[in-house]
């Protein structure tokens, strides 16, 4: 895990909602294998967005409420969330370049 991005439990993740900054919540699953694909990409983006998001990790397996409350049906699954609300999502592996301009176009 990088000091950007940090795997949060359902409450944890309910207390970064109500702070000042959008959350990208990556939901994942340790044998999902482009979920372990995108983990160094989001650590790279988180890095260089950190002043503009919070970026933490959810794993589906052990959060199964939270991802079905967001409507996590596949994996991963990057969700930003602005004021307790889903914005923007983006479904699967992306190269880096992708998942930049996502976050341009959304934060």
């Amino acid at each position: 895990m990088s000091q950007y991005v940090k795997e949060v439990n359902a409450e944890e993740f309910q207390e970064l909602l109500s702070g000042e900054k959008p959350v990208v919540c990556d939901f994942w699953a340790s044998w999902c294998g482009p979920c372990r694909m995108l983990a160094p990409v989001l650590d790279k983006i988180a890095a260089e967005f950190s002043d503009r998001a919070v970026f933490v990790k959810v794993n589906v397996d052990e959060e199964g409420e939270l991802a079905a409350a967001y409507g996590v049906m596949s994996i991963p699954n990057v969700v930003l969330i602005e004021n307790g609300t889903p914005k923007a999502s983006n479904l699967g592996y992306v190269p880096e370049s992708a998942l930049r301009e996502f976050l341009i176009r959304n934060l």
